[in-house]
Parts: structure tokens; sequence; C-alpha cells
């Protein structure tokens, strides 16, 4: 079994693949105070719910946006799953040409997601993610990564709103019924969903007209089924696109 870790801002993400196939997932916090320990215990207890033995475990991947975290995951997979890990960096083979200028500026976390949309999808292709940032990437038909956007999260937006406008409540991220709010929480909605879905209309359609092409637009991350209804380009969602791509990375470069 492999287990594939990508370590986020606001949360980590564990998979396990048996076979290529993703068998479970969970999503926890991203907690830069707790320890290898602590996050060893919630990992084992995550394993044992699912009826998963460590000891079957004998593949680790990691992807980490987290410096501080990195070494604490690597630690971990060494101590509790006997594993030496695999860190997603700019040395591994991904199926991808890396046309940024200062490829190592680009977060391990958009690298995989553009390896695995491009391997399932072929290109061009634009993909969203809709992390604690919301980044656009753009992969040419030739597998050429190019780069992207990248714009504030929705939960960064939600949170700035009421932290700096004194009257503004904390608001539940849902669909409002109408672009019209008749209250502040609905009107908060109204902009946030629908203000979102707009965003990632625009910076798509102007990504497509700078490459006088059409690409398949894919959509991941936590909040991807919230903005991907509203939105006019996105065609797809897949959830799970990091851990996929983290399971193809260790395809390509894991032992033979």
């Amino acid at each position: 079994m492999l287990l594939a870790i990508d370590i986020g801002n606001t949360n980590i993400v564990w998979g396990i693949f048996e076979g290529g196939t993703l068998v479970a997932d969970w999503r926890v916090g991203t907690d830069l105070a707790k320890t290898t320990d602590e996050y060893a215990i919630l990992l084992l207890d995550l394993l044992h719910a699912n009826n998963i033995l460590p000891d079957r475990v004998d593949g680790v991947i990691l992807s980490s946006v987290v410096p501080p975290l990195t070494p604490l995951f690597e630690e971990l997979a060494e101590r509790y799953l006997h594993c030496q890990p695999l860190t997603v960096s700019l040395e591994l083979k991904t199926g991808l040409t890396i046309r940024y200028e200062n490829p190592r500026e680009i977060g391990s976390d958009r690298i995989v997601n553009a390896a695995a949309a491009y391997r399932l999808y072929g290109g061009p292709l634009i993909i969203v993610d809709f992390g604690t940032a919301t980044t656009f990437c753009t992969v040419t038909a030739r597998g050429e990564y190019l780069g992207g956007a990248i714009a504030p999260g929705l939960l960064i937006s939600a949170e700035a709103l009421f932290t700096r406008a004194a009257k503004l409540p904390k608001v539940e991220l849902s669909r409002p019924k109408s672009v019209i709010g008749r209250d502040t929480a609905s009107s908060m909605q109204a902009g946030l969903i629908f203000g979102y879905a707009g965003l990632v209309d625009e910076i798509v359609g102007r990504i497509q007209r700078e490459l006088s092409l059409d690409c398949f637009v894919l959509a991941t991350g936590g909040l991807a089924g919230l903005i991907a209804p509203e939105s006019r380009m996105i065609r797809e969602v897949r959830p799970n696109l990091t851990l996929e791509g983290l399971a193809l990375l260790y395809a390509l470069n894991g032992p033979s």
C-alpha cells in the first residue's frame, strides 16, 4: 500500500492507495504546533478506524508547501511506517517540461496537480485549485507547464470580511438563493460565491485568449464543488487530483 500525503497551509490530506486505487482518504487541519508523535498517533488512529494495518504501508510520498512540517512527516514515515519517504521536488520525473522562469518558486502541489491532470486529460488544460490560495495552472498540449495565476482563497477572503469590517458577521460558505441578498449574511454569501465564480471565469478566459486556445478546465481542492456549479468555464471537478498525482509520481520515481 502507498501512503500519499499532501501538506497544505490549511489542511493535510492523507490517502491510501492499493494497486493504484484510492481506498481511503482523510483531511485534517494543519497545525504547526503538533509534533511528529502527535501526527503519527492521529494517522495510526485513522488507519485503525479503516482496518488498515500500518505494516501494510510499504511506500510513502509527500508534497509540502509548509517547510517546517516537511521533516516532521519524513520522520513519521521512517519511525512509524519504516519507509523511506519520497518528497516531491523538481528533481522528480513528472512527465512535464517546466517553462516557469524560476521553477523553484512553484509550489509542489501545483506540479503534482499538473502532472496528474496532464496524464489524465492531456492538454491544453487549466487546473484551478481551490485551497488556501486559489491557483490557476496552465499546461500545453506538449506537456509544458507555463505557470498561471494566484488569487486569495475563498476562506481567506471570507475571514478578511469578518475580521476587517466591524459590522460584518462570520458566515457559512454556502450558495445563497439569490445574488440579491436580502440580509447581511446572504449578501456576503452572494459576493463570495458568485464573485469567486466570476473571478475564475475571467482569469480562465484571459488565459485562453492569451494562448488563443480552448483549454479543458479542471477544478480541484476542498471548495471546488461549491464554486464549480456557478462557473461557465469549469468542465469537471476532481477532488482527489493531488493524491492521484502523488500516486503517479511515486509510480514514476519510487522503487521499481
